[in-house]
């Protein structure tokens, strides 16, 4: 399969049972995709239904990469992370499939599509001015402008890559140095072209999706699984006993909660941590498209459209 765009990436980021695998899973078997993991919890081999992992059904519709596939015992970081996701990335476009990235681990979207320089975070102020100048006055002002203060960059991007033109010109404007020079002594991030999608569903809606979804994962093994990864008696400092819903439930295994205690301690915990991802998805994460509810089906169409008006549409 041939693709209009070099290097295509579709990125799907948002905050916890706000729909991603679901929107994913749509787009893989639509646009003949791999589905890659940017989820530090789904990384690891413990907790499959705890942590959301695709079900075998999931699997069969189109291929997934970067689940389950780090020992419990293992220390993840973002820098083994996106060293993975560049590997799925090369293999998905080696079999002609179009990558699709999604999770909720902002670090780990953030070093994929800005590489790992210590770039400071940017001031929100900057971020509005920069896009209120793209919405403004278009893409050529801003293109335009950074051809001024960032010239080698300028040179490198597509004058459609709207997403990369507006984080150079945010990092020069906060930080007086050109992401060129950020680059040169840290290494520059991929060549892909990415194409970011954004699920923000109203704090409403996310509430009852979480209460849901914790009592289903309990319905579907989650003790068990919490049983299980307790009798592996990990160091006190590994990630996957911090997984959504692990300390709680771990504590009612234990005999200290009732099953309604933790459940709704759970549910407590992860609509806080839902809470900061949205404010983080918010101020970190630049999207081409967002949409400002769950995914569900009837949201498809729009969103293929907006993907193959962007150029990332297969050509026979």
């Amino acid at each position: 399969m041939v693709w209009q765009t070099e290097n295509p990436v579709i990125v799907i980021g948002g905050p916890t049972a706000s729909g991603k695998s679901g929107l994913a899973l749509a787009l893989a078997h639509e646009l003949g995709g791999t589905v890659i993991n940017a989820d530090s919890m789904q990384l690891y081999d413990a907790l499959p239904v705890l942590t959301a992992q695709p079900s075998a059904a999931d699997k069969a519709l189109a291929p997934h990469l970067l689940y389950g596939v780090l020992p419990a015992e293992q220390l993840g970081t973002a820098q083994l992370w996106r060293q993975m996701a560049l590997d799925a990335i090369a293999q998905s476009r080696d079999t002609g499939r179009v990558p699709i990235v999604v999770g909720g681990t902002g670090l780990y979207l953030r070093t994929l599509m800005q590489g790992l320089s210590p770039i400071p975070d940017i001031p929100a102020d900057v971020r509005q001015r920069v896009r209120a100048l793209w919405e403004e006055q278009g893409p050529q002002a801003v293109r335009q402008m950074l051809a001024e203060r960032d010239p080698q960059i300028a040179a490198r991007l597509k004058p459609g890559d709207r997403q990369r033109q507006l984080r150079a010109l945010e990092v020069v404007e906060a930080t007086g140095r050109p992401l060129s020079e950020w680059q040169q002594s840290e290494g520059a991030p991929p060549d892909f072209r990415f194409l970011t999608l954004l699920l923000q569903p109203d704090r409403e809606a996310l509430r009852k999706a979480i209460a849901t979804r914790l009592q289903a994962m309990v319905a579907e093994g989650a003790l068990d699984e919490v049983r299980a990864l307790l009798a592996r008696h990990l160091p006190a400092d590994r990630p996957v006993l911090r997984a959504l819903g692990m300390p709680e439930l771990a504590q009612h295994v234990q005999g200290k909660l009732s099953l309604d205690q933790a459940l709704s301690a759970a549910t407590t915990a992860t609509r806080q941590y839902a809470k900061r991802q949205d404010t983080w998805f918010r101020h970190q994460f630049i999207a081409d498209y967002g949409l400002k509810s769950q995914f569900s089906e009837k949201f498809l169409p729009e969103i293929l459209s907006f993907i193959r008006q962007n150029g990332l549409t297969p050509q026979s």
